[in-house]
Order: structure tokens, then C-alpha cells, then sequence
């Protein structure tokens, strides 16, 4: 009896500390079985150079290895979620690059938090994936053989 009591215990200390990071991972991992590169590209700036250099960055991965070869996910949060309002001027670069398959990925806590301080909720580009935490699915990313790029 003893030992099934502490059999369940561990079960339950285990899924206590699994539970925080399953829902942190909110997007499985592309579908790019033949990549032989894995990129994230971390994006948390809000100067313009630097947006428009992550957005070169993924453009010249794309012409260094065929598109197939390589995974290239983009991570943006705090002041770097501009790129991907609905008004950005670099929105039809975006929308170029998740044609070629460049992921996008926008953090909802960020917009969360600019929508409690304005009371307005921005709107983003329909093609960007919605990840709850933008440090967590660059944590998941790294933890699944991606290489983190911060330009």
C-alpha cells in the first residue's frame, strides 16, 4: 500500500511541473521534415533598423539554402510586436516571407499588456501565429534543435 501511495505522489509532483510549460507551448514545430538548418530569430526591439535587419537576416537564409533546407521562425514581443501590426510598413516584407515559409510568431502576452495600458487592442497580420508566451516558444524552439539569432 505504502509504495503505491508514493508511486502516486511522484505521478502527481511530475504532472505539477509539466503543467506550467504545456501550456506555455502554444504552436507545434513546422513541418519541414528535410530541414538541415533551424533558425529562430528573436525580434524585441522596436527601432525600425533592427526590425528591418531581422527581416533581412530571414531573406538572405532563404537565399543561402533552399527553402526546404531551412526553418526559420520569427519571434516577436514587447516593443518588436510593431513589425507585425496590421499598419506596419514592412507588412508586405512579412507576408512575403510566411509565403516563402518564414514563421512568424506574435506574442499575446505583449499584446495583452498594450491593450491594458490603452484599452485597445492592436490588431495584427491574420498570417502571424499566436504563441501566449514569446520567451517560451524561443525556449521550446531551442530545446528542439533550433539555433537562436538575436540580429
Amino acid at each position: 500500500m505504502m509504495r503505491w501511495q508514493i508511486h502516486r505522489a511522484m505521478l502527481l509532483a511530475a504532472l505539477a511541473f509539466a503543467t506550467p510549460w504545456a501550456s506555455a507551448q502554444q504552436v507545434p514545430l513546422q513541418d519541414k521534415p528535410f530541414a538541415e538548418h533551424k533558425i529562430v530569430l528573436q525580434l524585441s526591439d522596436g527601432d525600425v533598423k533592427k526590425q528591418a535587419l531581422v527581416l533581412s537576416v530571414a531573406n538572405n537564409l532563404l537565399k543561402a539554402y533552399d527553402p526546404d533546407k531551412v526553418a526559420i521562425e520569427v519571434v516577436v514581443f514587447g516593443p518588436g510586436i510593431d513589425l507585425l501590426f496590421t499598419g506596419s510598413e514592412r507588412r508586405k516584407q512579412v507576408e512575403s516571407l510566411i509565403a516563402q515559409g518564414v514563421r512568424f510568431d506574435i506574442c499575446l502576452n505583449t499584446l495583452d499588456t498594450i491593450e491594458r495600458e490603452s484599452g485597445k487592442r492592436p490588431e495584427f497580420i491574420p498570417a502571424a501565429t499566436p504563441v501566449q508566451v514569446g520567451v517560451g516558444q524561443i525556449l521550446f524552439l531551442a530545446e528542439n534543435g533550433y539555433t537562436v539569432v538575436r540580429p
